[in-house]
């Protein structure tokens, strides 16, 4: 059932790439030597920073803007391309956010704008400071969410590579990928408390070719999270948890959704999170479609709801609950999934009555509950197609009136 992915192909041109640009001795951009940075933790980091991305992407050959270790505070950055040549960041320190909100005026920290050729690197950190933000982020307090800023923004941004970079504490999502194409993020680390609100570590969205790999995620919301326009794309040798899990979704909120198609999903460890691996739509709403969509070689560790197709969702309870969802879902597989589920409902497939979900697949399940309950699994308006050893039995429990609300 799934597409050919051109994810091999896209990371060799990466490599590529950064091989080549190696060997043309490139123009070091030290922030601190060159342009005058301080390491201090108080002197504003941005002049420098933008200056020395100015001067970089103007450069003929290939550069490099280097952060050196230490302790530099940010107001915030927006890095604008075209660049002449391929450019790197090389982030040794680690870059702090003033903790207050109120020092944000919209949602953006440190964004990297129509870059081509990019790659960042370094074992940095980039502190988004949110401990004063989650106190105040509340359902009803939408305006003040509106103007968090999310950690680090990549939109357009085209052939790239990611790689060894620490995002800690935001103030929203840590990771944001807008309208990118082939785009690889490896060896995250992605670090914020359990109960840290809105703080997806990776949400992307209207693009094509992303990949994150070898990647270890701690947060308070989606651990990935894909929304609408996302297509060819692979997670793999993911470890997530605190955290909601992996997510497609949530979708058919909003007019015009683009379709996500072609994600795969394997090799993850989920451990201590609300969701495992999870398709959510909003009832009523508007329209959209999810197909070829493969989760594989994942082990649950005592997981609220390891498997989950969720067209009821609605987390503030604000929503159509009496309509179906319009979105269509197709072509999905869960296979070789085993551990543990913290409630007896390890697997629930709720579909849209009006648009009931097509070509769903279990295959090789194995999914123990922790409490004395066994556990079950529960569908309503879809009849999967199963294969291999499957526990808990499909379908075996009985679908509440009013299924229960997922975060």
């Amino acid at each position: 059932m799934a597409p050919h992915l051109n994810i091999v192909p896209s990371m060799f041109v990466l490599l590529l790439l950064f091989i080549s640009a190696s060997k043309v001795q490139s123009d070091a951009f030290d922030v601190v030597a060159k342009f005058g940075a301080k390491a201090d933790g108080k002197t504003d980091l941005s002049k420098p920073f933008l200056d020395a991305w100015k001067e970089a992407c103007a450069s003929v050959t290939p550069s490099t803007v280097l952060i050196p270790k230490g302790t530099y505070l940010l107001s915030k950055v927006n890095l604008e391309g075209p660049c002449k040549a391929p450019i790197e960041i090389n982030v040794q320190g680690t870059i702090q956010a003033p903790a207050a909100p109120s020092a944000f005026k919209d949602p953006n920290w440190v964004r990297f704008y129509s870059v081509e050729n990019f790659k960042m690197f370094g074992g940095g950190i980039f502190d988004g400071q949110g401990s004063i933000a989650y106190e105040k982020n509340t359902c009803e307090n939408r305006e003040f969410r509106s103007k968090l800023p999310v950690n680090i923004r990549f939109d357009f941004v085209t052939n790239a590579l990611i790689q060894d970079i620490t995002s800690k504490d935001s103030k929203l999502f840590h990771i944001n990928v807008f309208a990118c194409k082939n785009i690889t993020l490896e060896r995250l680390k992605i670090e914020a408390p359990d109960e840290s609100p809105n703080t997806d570590g990776i949400h992307m969205g209207k693009s094509e070719g992303v990949n994150i790999i070898a990647s270890d995620i701690k947060t308070g919301d989606d651990c990935i999270s894909i929304g609408d326009g996302t297509k060819n794309m692979v997670i793999k040798e993911i470890t997530c948890g605190p955290g909601h899990g992996i997510s497609i979704g949530s979708l058919g909120k909003f007019q015009n959704e683009e379709p996500v198609e072609g994600i795969k999903i394997s090799n993850c460890t989920i451990t201590n999170t609300s969701n495992g691996a999870r398709i959510k739509t909003w009832p009523g709403e508007h329209g959209g479609a999810v197909s070829e969509i493969h989760f594989e070689d994942i082990t649950m560790n005592n997981v609220s709801s390891p498997i989950l197709i969720d067209q009821q969702y609605c987390p503030w309870n604000k929503c159509k609950k009496n309509e179906e969802s319009k979105v269509k879902l197709s072509n999905i597989s869960f296979k070789n999934i085993r551990g543990t589920s913290a409630l007896p409902e390890a697997i629930k497939f709720i579909c849209s009555g009006s648009s009931p979900c097509q070509n769903v697949e279990l295959a090789d399940i194995d999914i123990k509950h922790n409490g004395a309950e066994p556990a079950t699994s529960q569908c309503l308006n879809v009849k999967p197609i199963t294969s291999g050893k499957l526990n808990p039995i499909p379908c075996s429990g009985p679908i509440p009136k009013t299924p229960s609300a997922t975060a």
